[in-house]
């Protein structure tokens, strides 16, 4: 086999869609990669030798760097969403990656990190708006996406689906959206958590009862297959169901039969199966805990939603949705959330994924009675936080504010001057006028300049 030489090795690094850049133990730029150019829309020749913070401008730099996270605990850093403010002056949202590099003695040497664009805040709810949602759920998350992709298609079959994913990803939404993409969407949806129930209720929810099949049997009660009749069932948490019980449902998906407690004849049923589970239903074959060729009848389509850790460039749209949600609930006017605010749960894994997200929103709607949403309004997810942070970073943005009106005033209101007083480079001064909400009218003596 030929050995790869740095030139293909530099030939991959150019043709791959993140930017990619890496940085020797002085935090200089050493290579550039031709997305890294169209992203930030700095050129190469100009972003060689820099400091990173003086090419990204990004707002991790001076204090939560994903590189120098990476480099100090010796472990990769993945999908941290930040925003940098490119050439022109415009802030991209991006997510970054980062890994630590080290040389042939095995001491650090710098790091490389990749990123990739995934838009502004306001251009996200732009293109949700112009059709990033299906059947209710919310996403930009490419993953996402793709699964909104198959939906139809697998609406239109009779198939059973498997929907696996954590507690709190939304797997009865997909279930619904699948239900009501269907032919069988004018026909009920029934859904049914199996784990919540004993065996012996579950059994008689499922299939129900005659009458005098046990002693408070007072009369026939049809059970969520016949009331799912010509529909859709959702057995959720399909992982907790007993050894007999997956025995009886492996019969209904194969006979499309099955017999009320008590009763004596059959009945058909034509219930479209739709299954969920957070265990690892493979595994549990493996160890005996679930029958094989039940996991087989169940597994024909499988679809795995992503948890909210692996698709937080959602998270601004989906507390949009559950403020927008919560204003029409409660009657309230909540104008939105503090940008720092944002940033404090984007630096939260969620382990209660969307549910807990909507937890927290239905909290802060308790604690703030009008206005934005600020980081006092949130929990505390580590005992250790301070509570005044944003207390304090409020009283700096309202100084550095003035302060940048004032000389911004002194230049006539021009950024390019302004810039070069403070010694700064251009495109930082414009991050800050707009993090720091400042309006800046035209010079009145200068010709217009071109951001």
């Amino acid at each position: 086999m030929a050995r790869k030489t740095s030139t293909d090795a530099g030939l991959i690094i150019e043709s791959i869609a993140d930017g990619l850049f890496t940085v020797d133990e002085n935090w200089r730029i050493t290579s550039f990669n031709r997305a890294a150019e169209e992203i930030t829309g700095i050129p190469r020749e100009e972003a060689l030798g820099r400091m990173c913070k003086d090419v990204l401008h990004a707002s991790c730099c001076e204090t939560n760097c994903p590189m120098r996270e990476a480099i100090q605990a010796g472990s990769r850093v993945v999908s941290r969403i930040v925003s940098i403010v490119d050439s022109s002056g415009a802030v991209r949202s991006i997510s970054i990656s980062a890994s630590g590099l080290k040389d042939s003695q095995g001491r650090p040497s710098g790091g490389v990190e990749t990123f990739r664009d995934i838009g502004s805040i306001e251009a996200v709810r732009n293109e949700v708006m112009e059709g990033y949602s299906c059947q209710d759920i919310l996403s930009v998350n490419h993953r996402m996406r793709e699964i909104f992709a198959i939906l139809p298609a697998v609406a239109d079959s009779a198939s059973t689906v498997l929907l696996e994913g954590e507690t709190g990803t939304g797997k009865e939404l997909f279930a619904r959206a699948i239900h009501n993409l269907s032919p069988r969407r004018a026909q009920p949806f029934i859904a049914l958590n199996c784990g919540a129930l004993p065996d012996t209720l579950l059994e008689s929810e499922l299939f129900g009862y005659k009458a005098g099949a046990f002693t408070d049997a007072k009369r026939d009660k049809p059970g969520r297959f016949e009331l799912a009749q010509g529909g859709t069932i959702f057995l959720d948490e399909i992982g907790d169901i007993s050894a007999a019980l997956q025995v009886r449902l492996l019969r209904v998906i194969q006979e499309k039969t099955y017999e009320p407690l008590g009763g004596v004849r059959s009945k058909k049923t034509d219930a479209r199966i739709i299954t969920a589970t957070n265990r690892d239903l493979e595994t549990m074959v493996q160890q005996g805990r679930f029958r094989k060729d039940l996991y087989y009848r169940l597994n024909v389509i499988k679809i795995r939603i992503p948890p909210l850790r692996e698709r937080k460039e959602d998270l601004p749209i989906l507390v949009d949705h559950f403020i927008a949600r919560f204003n029409a609930e409660q009657g309230k006017n909540l104008t939105g959330m503090s940008e720092s605010a944002l940033q404090y749960l984007l630096r939260h894994d969620f382990p209660g994924n969307i549910r807990e997200l909507e937890n927290i929103i239905e909290r802060a709607f308790i604690l703030c009675r009008s206005g934005t949403i600020t980081r006092q309004h949130l929990p505390r997810f580590t005992p250790e936080e301070d509570l005044d942070q944003e207390k304090n970073y409020d009283t700096l943005k309202t100084m550095e504010a003035s302060f940048l009106m004032r000389m911004l005033k002194k230049n006539d209101w021009n950024r390019k001057k302004t810039a070069e007083e403070l010694g700064i480079h251009k495109s930082t001064l414009f991050r800050k006028i707009r993090s720091l909400g400042i309006d800046v009218p035209r010079p009145s003596k200068n010709p217009p300049e071109h951001d």
